[in-house]
C-alpha cells in the first residue's frame, strides 16, 4: 500500500507539475510581469496619457524560469500526496480509485485548496494592499481544511445531517471573514488583478484535474501490478 500511494504521488504530482510550469509560463507570469512594472514605477497607471496595454515583457529568464518549475514540481508532488492519502483512507472504505473517479479527486482537491479560499480572499498581483501575512495563511489553511472535511462529509456521509453540517463547515469561514487591509492602495490596474486572478484559478482547475486523473490511473496500474504478483 505504501508503495501505491508514493508512486502514484510521485508520478502524478511530477507530470501535474510540469503542466502547471507550462500553463504558468504562458499565462499567469507575463501577467504577474506586467504587474511588477507597475509596481517598480516604470508604467503609472491614470496617468496624463494613456499606457499601452500590452508593454515590452522581459524574456525568458533561465534561472527565474527554472526555478519556478522546480518549485512547481516539488508543490504539485506535496498536493499529490495529500490527494492520494486521502484516496487511500476512500479506499480501505471500499471506494473505487481509477482515473476515472480520481478527475473527481483532482477538482474536489482545487475546490478545497484554491477556489474555496479564493471566494473570499482572490489571488493576488504585486503590488498591491493586502492584510497581514501570518493572518491570512491561517485564515487560508482553516478554510482548505474546513471546505476539506465538508466535501468529504458530502461524499461519503448520508442523511441530511452530515449534508447540513458539511454545508456550515463550507460557509464558515467566509461567515467568518477573511482578512483584508484596513483600506486599498496600490498602483497596478484593477483590470490586471482580475485577470491574474482569473488566470490563476483557471490553471489551478486545471492541473488539479490532471493531478487527480493520473493519480487515479497510476494508483489502479500499480494495484493491478500488485495483484498480478500476489
Amino acid at each position: 500500500m505504501f508503495q501505491r500511494l508514493l508512486t502514484s504521488a510521485l508520478f502524478a504530482g511530477f507530470c501535474a507539475g510540469l503542466i502547471a510550469a507550462a500553463l504558468q509560463l504562458a499565462f499567469v507570469q507575463p501577467v504577474l510581469l506586467h504587474a511588477e512594472l507597475y509596481e517598480g514605477g516604470d508604467l503609472v497607471h491614470f496617468g496624463v496619457e494613456a499606457v499601452s496595454a500590452h508593454p515590452e515583457l522581459p524574456g525568458f529568464d533561465p534561472v527565474r524560469d527554472g526555478m519556478s518549475v522546480l518549485f512547481s514540481a516539488l508543490v504539485y508532488v506535496g498536493y499529490g500526496l495529500i490527494l492520494v492519502a486521502a484516496m487511500a483512507m476512500a479506499h480501505e472504505r471500499g471506494v473505487t480509485i481509477n482515473g476515472r473517479t480520481g478527475l473527481i479527486w483532482g477538482i474536489a482537491g482545487f475546490l478545497a485548496f484554491q477556489f474555496a479560499p479564493a471566494f473570499s480572499l482572490p489571488p493576488e498581483v504585486p503590488g498591491v494592499a493586502a492584510a497581514e501575512l501570518g493572518a491570512r495563511q491561517v485564515w487560508w489553511w482553516g478554510t482548505v481544511a474546513a471546505t476539506g472535511a465538508g466535501l468529504a462529509m458530502i461524499g461519503f456521509g448520508r442523511g441530511l445531517p452530515a449534508w447540513g453540517a458539511a454545508a456550515v463547515l463550507i460557509l464558515a469561514p467566509h461567515v467568518i471573514g477573511a482578512p483584508h487591509p484596513a483600506s486599498f492602495a496600490g498602483p497596478v490596474p484593477p483590470e490586471i488583478a482580475a485577470l491574474f486572478a482569473s488566470r490563476a484559478l483557471g490553471v489551478g482547475f486545471a492541473v488539479w484535474a490532471v493531478l487527480g486523473g493520473l493519480a487515479g490511473y497510476f494508483w489502479q496500474r500499480e494495484a493491478e501490478g500488485e495483484t498480478a504478483t500476489a
